[in-house]
């Protein structure tokens, strides 16, 4: 009896610590890019981060990435953004998230693809294309 009820409280305890997985938190993200504040968002970059606006990419420092954020908000002010599609690109340590943000002259689609460190997200690449 003593046997079963430790497999029991093991096979519980292992059952509970998989489900209970920590993920980033995504919601700081998605409220930076619907209030269009490039500062918010910037304390997400990576060191260098790759850029594509339509069909121009680049890939800049953080300082320069923020600056590249900051003129595409202040050209397309933002309203709000919803998220469609989130997933693991390559194990669970990169991430890519897939949405629409709406802004004053139309809606764009938001494409992220980010690291994750220390149950943080790290965007490495931001592709804005029209909708």
């Amino acid at each position: 009896m003593k046997h079963f009820i430790l497999i029991f409280s093991l096979t519980a305890l292992f059952s509970a610590g998989a489900s209970c997985e920590v993920s980033p938190n995504f919601a700081p993200i998605a409220a930076a890019l619907s209030s269009g504040n490039a500062d918010a968002l910037s304390k997400f970059f990576d060191s260098e981060v790759e850029i594509t606006i339509f069909e121009k990419a680049d890939s800049f420092r953080k300082d320069g990435a923020v600056t590249v954020i900051r003129d595409f908000f202040s050209k397309n002010k933002p309203k709000a953004f919803s998220q469609l599609h989130q997933g693991a690109s390559k194990g669970k340590d990169t991430q890519y998230s897939i949405g629409e943000l709406a802004t004053a002259t139309g809606n764009y689609r938001i494409y992220l693809y980010m690291k994750v460190v220390n149950d943080m997200y790290i965007i490495q690449e931001i592709r804005i294309g029209k909708n």
